[in-house]
């Protein structure tokens, strides 16, 4: 199997290009401290990544204040706090994938058009292309607050492929994590899992992927 006719390839950010986990467990860990509670360890906070910002910070409250409701003002404040954090170590400590820095010069030196459609706020996807100088290599990105909808909403997609100038069937969605495949299922386009990510501590061939590859590099092969 091989993807040789697509124009179009959408990365998902986190996960599959970049590993931003040490920078968002050490933004949580700052918004916990505000409330006095215990910092969590990379490990416990990957579970909570995904859906987005939000999320990620509501599960980790709900985790650490346990059997308490979280109120939506609890919430809101959080997220400011864990926002304004977030701002201070966008890339500290973020880095990218083993594969991914040589894979991208392969992908461009063949004429892929490509773009990242990421369920991250959009503000904090620029710098990190800027700090680890991989920008030049995608034509554009979305976040999880640029259109109404987000992974694994559609939306994204679609918006993407119409940006590009391109179809569905000439576009491949690649990501690591659920909401990666679903999104790609519900715009009927192909997708690539990649096992390595942080898919919920799930298994991403659950999800029925087009194909499932094991390390960024081995998409060298598919294109």
């Amino acid at each position: 199997m091989d993807f040789k006719d697509k124009e179009l390839i959408i990365f998902d950010f986190d996960g599959t290009l970049i590993n931003s986990i040490p920078d968002l467990t050490l933004a949580i860990n700052k918004m916990l401290s505000h409330y006095n509670l215990s910092s969590l360890t990379v490990k416990q906070v990957t579970p909570f990544i995904g859906n987005g910002a939000k999320p990620l910070v509501k599960r980790a409250l709900e985790y650490s204040i346990k059997d308490e409701e979280i109120s939506k003002e609890l919430l809101d404040e959080a997220f400011e706090i864990y926002f304004s954090a977030y701002k201070e170590v966008t890339c500290d400590e973020t880095y990218m994938y083993a594969g991914v820095l040589e894979t991208l010069n392969y992908l461009n030196e063949k004429g892929y058009k490509m773009v990242i459609c990421t369920n991250k706020p959009f503000d904090f996807v620029e710098p990190i292309l800027d700090k680890l100088s991989i920008k030049h290599f995608f034509k554009c990105w979305v976040g999880e607050d640029s259109l109404s909808e987000k992974k694994p909403n559609a939306m994204p997609l679609f918006h993407l492929a119409n940006e590009m100038n391109t179809t569905i069937e000439k576009s491949i969605m690649v990501g690591d994590s659920k909401n990666d495949i679903l999104a790609a299922q519900n715009a009927s386009m192909e997708s690539i899992g990649v096992s390595y990510g942080y898919n919920y501590n799930e298994n991403i061939s659950n999800y029925n992927p087009t194909i499932v590859v094991d390390s960024f590099s081995d998409l060298q092969a598919l294109f």
